[in-house]
């Protein structure tokens, strides 16, 4: 069973709920010591005005005549309490606790004076009756509904409640300004991909935070500076290379053809194409400096596919997208490029699927059916120079580097590039970007 409530998951949603039940319970406490307070100050006070007006009352109905007793008990009346000439009706002790502080407050004003007695009425309100004798020995029953408290005021609630609202108002915009840094650096860190021009964080706010954004700022910087310096050492080794495999390469030229000259040009060739494929790939890190315009990726596929199967490779292309994207053209050519040979290479034919969603989606898949990667391998193909265990031969192993290539186009173009094994064999290579036109 799923539970009914989750904790939120955000910073944000965390401190703005704890905040804002933390008011809640503050406001309701508060007003439950405040109309707890109030209560006990009306009782306090309406057992005084018990104490002195029900005394007078009863000392100036024992003072007037018989036949004149009954047209004053209107004007003697009160909210709380009236008076009955007569015995008035049974019942039990009184046993709430409002109860017994107004039997004990009429006891303690006129109990020496007249002898009394008290008992509860039932029903669902508090209701006491006082019974007395007056001097000529006549019944007075003094009829008691004590009041628990002052009526609350109709805009009382408005006020707490718009109250409420103004602090859990305070509260979200505390809190969002709080959080705000945060949610810049994890933006800032989400930008930051291959090329590492992510926008700068601005270094002011408070303390805590302008460190942080510097330190993130100074991050930045190193790392570019890291992997300009790595680029820079891998083509500098590609063109101290390129001298000795080329004097390499004329030498051999000049042996007479055997089987080990041919081994021997197969290794610099495939020496001179690992250099390429490294410096390549750090050039991906590094960034693109090709800029995103509008083409028509339709007529790009087109355009690769003719090419393939003007050089006899079995190529076809299924489905379009029949609508423009905003992207870099060449590193997208590159990508499915890359795709494809690895089709070719491990398949023997491959096939382009190309289509957009209405949510702006476009997917391009590269498919063949060769014999697939192992499930625990699919991520694992795009890290530099990994190569499986099958294709580790000279003819079909290649650099390991063109997946990882690919991957890094890939993110440079926020695009998603994924490995998927087809049922019934074959491997689906699913590029899917963001359409922008």
């Amino acid at each position: 069973m799923r539970p009914l409530w989750h904790w939120p998951t955000t910073l944000f949603a965390r401190l703005a709920l704890i905040l804002c039940v933390g008011l809640v319970l503050a406001q309701t406490l508060s007003f439950w010591l405040t109309m707890t307070e109030r209560d006990d100050a009306t009782s306090h006070m309406m057992m005084n005005y018990i104490d002195r007006e029900v005394a007078s009352s009863v000392a100036l109905l024992d003072h007037l005549p018989p036949d004149e007793r009954a047209a004053w008990l209107p004007r003697l009346a009160r909210r709380s309490y009236g008076f009955i000439l007569g015995p008035g009706e049974p019942g039990n002790p009184p046993d709430a606790r409002l109860s017994e502080q107004v039997a004990r407050a009429i006891d303690d004003g006129i109990g020496k004076a007249y002898p009394l007695t008290v008992n509860a009425i039932p029903g669902t309100r508090e209701h006491l009756q006082v019974h007395l004798r007056l001097s000529d020995g006549s019944p007075l029953t003094i009829d008691i509904r004590p009041i628990s408290g002052i009526p609350l005021s109709g805009w009382l609630p408005v006020v707490l409640v718009l109250q409420l609202a103004v602090l859990a108002a305070c509260c979200w915009f505390a809190v969002r300004v709080a959080t705000r840094p945060l949610h810049q650096l994890a933006k800032a860190a989400d930008t930051l991909g291959p090329d590492l021009k992510a926008s700068r964080l601005p270094e002011d706010g408070p303390s805590e935070v302008a460190r942080a954004a510097r330190a993130f700022n100074a991050m930045q910087d190193r790392i570019g500076l890291y992997m300009t310096e790595r680029m820079q050492i891998l083509a500098a080794i590609s063109h101290d290379l390129q001298t000795p495999i080329t004097r390499m390469r004329l030498r051999l030229d000049v042996i007479d053809d055997n089987a080990e000259s041919a081994k021997l040009r197969q290794d610099l060739l495939e020496m001179e194409n690992l250099v390429k494929e490294g410096v390549t790939y750090a050039r991906t890190l590094h960034g693109a400096a090709e800029a995103p315009r509008r083409i028509d990726p339709d007529a790009l596929l087109d355009s690769l596919v003719y090419d393939y199967v003007d050089a006899g490779q079995p190529v076809s292309l299924e489905g379009r997208v029949e609508t423009a994207l905003v992207t870099r053209p060449q590193a997208l050519k590159r990508i499915v490029g890359n795709l494809v040979d690895n089709a070719l290479k491990y398949g023997g034919s491959a096939e382009i699927n190309a289509h957009s969603d209405p949510g702006g989606q476009v997917t391009i898949s590269v498919l063949d059916r060769g014999p697939g990667i192992p499930p625990e391998s699919l991520e694992a193909v795009f890290e530099p120079f990994y190569r499986l265990e099958t294709s580790r031969n000279r003819h079909t192993g290649g650099t390991g580097l063109g997946l990882a290539i690919a991957r890094q186009l890939a993110l440079a173009m926020n695009a998603v590039l994924s490995l998927h094994n087809r049922p019934g064999g074959g491997l689906e290579a699913r590029l899917t970007l963001k359409n922008r036109g």
